[in-house]
């Protein structure tokens, strides 16, 4: 995964009035936090925010004005009810080479076996750990040919390289489930 470059402003007026006045200045107020600093508040152009936040867990690199580099991963992203514009996210400071808590989505990949079986997903994202600059962005799972009556574990998932799970690997996360009893009864219904 590649980093990010935003630049950001320091904030110097806190509340809901200067919030409000940043957002109607095309910016989203943030703050920065992590590895015992005190917080930074900032504000960071929406747009290109809103851009680099459709990538599950990016990295990104803030260009604070006056006061450096920071790399930070988005930890909480509030966005409004109706407009589903960002009103505001933290941002947890993360160095190269740590590893950190991330959720990331599980896709399927194949076809099942024939049989008007069905596919019930029981997670759509599991939480692994890996190194920040190394997030990924979706675990795959290949659902070819699975009968009826089986289940896919935590643990059964294959993880990038240097990605481990955060999460017992005895949760399920997929079951295929046989197709429904009710064909013949119908068929039946319809002799009588």
């Amino acid at each position: 995964m590649s980093e990010i470059k935003l630049a950001a402003k320091v904030r110097e007026n806190f509340g809901k009035g200067s919030a409000r006045q940043a957002r109607r200045d095309a910016l989203t107020p943030a703050v920065i936090y992590g590895h015992g600093t005190d917080p930074k508040h900032v504000n960071v152009d929406a747009h290109a925010l809103q851009l680099a936040l459709r990538t599950p867990n990016v990295l990104l690199s803030l260009d604070i004005e006056g006061a450096g580099t920071e790399l930070v991963i988005p930890k909480a992203v509030q966005k409004h009810p109706l407009k589903r514009s960002i009103s505001h996210v933290d941002f947890l400071i993360v160095k190269k080479g740590e590893k950190v808590t991330v959720d990331v989505a599980i896709v399927t990949e194949g076809e099942l076996a024939p049989g008007g079986n069905m596919l019930e997903t029981l997670q759509n994202t599991i939480s692994v750990e890996a190194e920040a600059t190394h997030i990924p962005t979706e675990v795959t799972v290949s659902i070819a040919g699975l009968e009826a009556g089986t289940t896919i574990t935590a643990k059964d998932l294959v993880l990038p390289a240097g990605t481990t799970l955060a999460v017992d690997g005895d949760i399920a996360v997929l079951q295929v489930i046989g197709a429904s009893a009710e064909e013949p009864a119908a068929e039946a219904g319809a002799e009588a």
